[in-house]
């Protein structure tokens, strides 16, 4: 299936966009760090029956409107999100999208039909409720992060997708992907600190148990420890929350397991009711 795609303004930035179906019930769909909205066609093509889905490239990815800071790209990309829902829908983010879900249900619980998050990065909760992990996260990390501290981004960036890329070897991608996904990398450190610091308050006391919406929580059974940490303190936190693990799966399962993550996403969501009033532009 062709998606559609166009150039909008969301959040007072510029915005690319595809849209699959034609369906009443509408969903958002919000990719992870160094990806763009492309990434979702595998899956979103097996949700489109009786869905609208669209999908939105976030800030300095794909080809949305550069990223330049100083600022919270997350504050950024969940305006975006809200502006392109105009009532309930069903949110579905990974990664870094997964927690700019979670930020607008949080702050605009009016703009949630339902959550799917897929191994949400969110590691304020992850040093709340494993610091143990977090350290572990650190030294696995620590490479990395003495890359970009040095300003050496094509090593950082080559050390971010041997730990959470598609397990593809960086040698073998294309030349042009690689300096893409290097001139991205910034963005990535931009999040690191909303990530840590959790500046729109998502995991301050009461915050998730607010969330009257359902939730799916998506994790690959061979992703870090770390990330099914995080999934088991949201769970605990969410009221309306259940798991499921992607078996053989790994941090990018929309990825390289759309069928997978696709059905557990259907069983969840049910069918598309037929006469819903439309959600999103």
């Amino acid at each position: 299936m062709e998606a559609a795609t166009a150039r909008v303004t969301a959040g007072g930035f510029p915005t690319f966009l595809r849209r699959w179906g034609a369906g009443p019930r509408a969903a958002l769909l919000i990719h992870c760090s160094l990806g763009s909205s492309a990434l979702w066609s595998g899956v979103a093509e097996r949700l489109a029956d009786g869905r609208r889905l669209t999908a939105f490239d976030l800030p300095g990815h794909g080809r949305s409107g550069d990223w330049r800071g100083p600022g919270d790209v997350q504050a950024q990309a969940a305006a975006m999100a809200g502006d392109l829902i105009e009532g309930p829908a069903d949110l579905i983010g990974h990664s870094f999208g997964a927690t700019v879900a979670l930020r607008l249900a949080v702050e605009r619980p009016d703009k949630v039909r339902s959550l799917t998050l897929i191994e949400p990065v969110l590691f304020a909760l992850l040093a709340e409720a494993r610091p143990d992990l977090m350290a572990r996260h650190d030294a696995e990390m620590a490479d990395y992060a003495a890359a970009a501290a040095r300003g050496d981004w094509p090593l950082a960036t080559r050390l971010f997708m041997a730990k959470w890329g598609d397990g593809r070897p960086w040698e073998s991608l294309p030349e042009a992907q690689r300096a893409t996904l290097t001139a991205r990398i910034r963005v990535v450190e931009a999040a690191s600190a909303v990530l840590r610091d959790d500046p729109a308050g998502i995991v301050r006391p009461g915050a998730l148990d607010r969330i009257a919406a359902p939730v799916l929580i998506l994790e690959g059974a061979e992703s870090p420890a770390y990330i099914a940490a995080i999934d088991a303190a949201l769970a605990a936190r969410l009221p309306h929350a259940r798991r499921a693990v992607i078996p053989g799966a790994g941090h990018m399962a929309p990825v390289t397991h759309p069928g997978a993550v696709a059905g557990e996403i259907r069983a969840f969501l049910g069918p598309a009711p037929e006469g819903a009033a439309s959600a999103a532009r």
